[in-house]
């Protein structure tokens, strides 16, 4: 079981995304914050957006994600950023994308992946995490 401390950070991480990536919806597409900004401020809006998404790299190094899903994560709001801020055609990689949900989704199996390794130790930690 993760600790408290964990699942809420995990839990602020996924509401970002949510927020980000998936708040409303028209016509059955879902879409956030970050296709709004990108597309009401192109170029601009996309470097802004950038920072919820790096938000989410923080807490998972700070949760001890490894570093290979700390570099998928980075490749994911670089492409976010760098597609995205192409005037119409980057909007629509926006709305198909979804970096912050592809981010959290990698997040939280990283400490399903840890708690599993935890638990498979078969020497009991003698000092506590």
């Amino acid at each position: 079981m993760r600790s408290a401390e964990t699942a809420e950070r995990l839990a602020r991480a996924e509401r970002i995304a949510a927020l980000m990536d998936a708040r409303y919806s028209l016509f059955g597409i879902h879409f956030g914050w970050d296709s709004l900004i990108g597309l009401l401020l192109p170029g601009i809006g996309d470097a802004a957006t950038a920072l919820p998404s790096l938000y989410v790299m923080y807490e998972a190094h700070r949760l001890g994600a490894r570093k290979r899903v700390l570099a998928r994560m980075g490749l994911n709001v670089g492409l976010d950023t760098v597609l995205g801020s192409v005037p119409l055609a980057g909007d629509i990689f926006d709305l198909a994308f979804k970096a912050n949900r592809r981010n959290v989704a990698l997040l939280s199996r990283e400490l399903a992946r840890a708690e599993r390794k935890k638990e498979e130790n078969p020497w009991p930690n003698a000092i506590p995490d």
